[in-house]
């Protein structure tokens, strides 16, 4: 792994935390209105998706003895997959429980 997917993998990181606190990226384009958390929703999804493709062709390249393919980057994608799926999974836990808290309110 290079240091230039390094960056790009730091790069991404601050994008996301910069979403995340609804502040825009300073490589973002300018935003022309309130975020849609439907739409968020949806980009993370298909991040998660996108990652975890990855990861299981670079799998199945390097099972397959692929020479562009090492094992430390294989592993690297597999664990970037992973922790994004356990990040979507914990985020889908907090609004589940979330949702249940409201409706067990009182009105």
């Amino acid at each position: 792994m290079n240091v230039s997917n390094v960056d790009s993998v730091l790069a991404q990181m601050r994008a996301v935390v910069a979403l995340a606190q609804g502040v825009q990226a300073p490589s973002a384009p300018a935003a022309t209105g309130s975020v849609d958390f439907a739409n968020v929703l949806k980009t993370s999804l298909d991040g998660v998706a996108q990652a975890q493709n990855t990861a299981e062709n670079m799998q199945k390249a390097f099972v397959l003895g692929d020479d562009k393919v090492s094992l430390s980057d294989t592993m690297i994608s597999m664990q970037k997959a992973n922790i994004e799926f356990q990040t979507t999974v914990q985020v889908r836990n907090k609004m589940v429980a979330a949702y249940n808290d409201i409706m067990n309110m009182q009105v």
